[in-house]
């Protein structure tokens, strides 16, 4: 599976961005599929998860501010962020589990200024 994430960029603090991941197959063939993120100097972190069936899950610090869905037809899922921070700058990557298997896609940049 390869998988495109794209717009990311630069946000003021409070405002919102939509990031997509276009899938190379099927998305419906796929178990879950999730974005995470990586900001400058720590870990990578998950940031929600959506399965086969619709179900979702969010992290702690994104709950509440951040949709995760998908549209079958497009072979695409996104991530609808509201009331950013800068604290949710970060590189944001999309991964797709396939059987056993997680791909990753190449990352997009949001920058959130204060």
């Amino acid at each position: 599976v390869q998988l495109q994430a794209s717009g990311g960029g630069l946000a003021q603090a409070g405002g919102s961005v939509r990031l997509s991941c276009a899938a190379s197959q099927n998305i419906l063939s796929v178990n879950g599929m999730a974005w995470s993120r990586q900001a400058p100097g720590k870990e990578r972190e998950l940031v929600a998860t959506i399965s086969q069936s619709g179900e979702t899950f969010y992290g702690d610090s994104v709950k509440g501010r951040f949709a995760i869905s998908r549209d079958n037809a497009k072979n695409t899922v996104y991530l609808q962020m509201h009331s950013l921070k800068p604290d949710d700058t970060a590189i944001y990557y999309c991964s797709a589990i396939v059987g056993g298997s997680v791909y990753w896609g190449q990352g997009t940049l949001v920058t959130v200024s204060s």
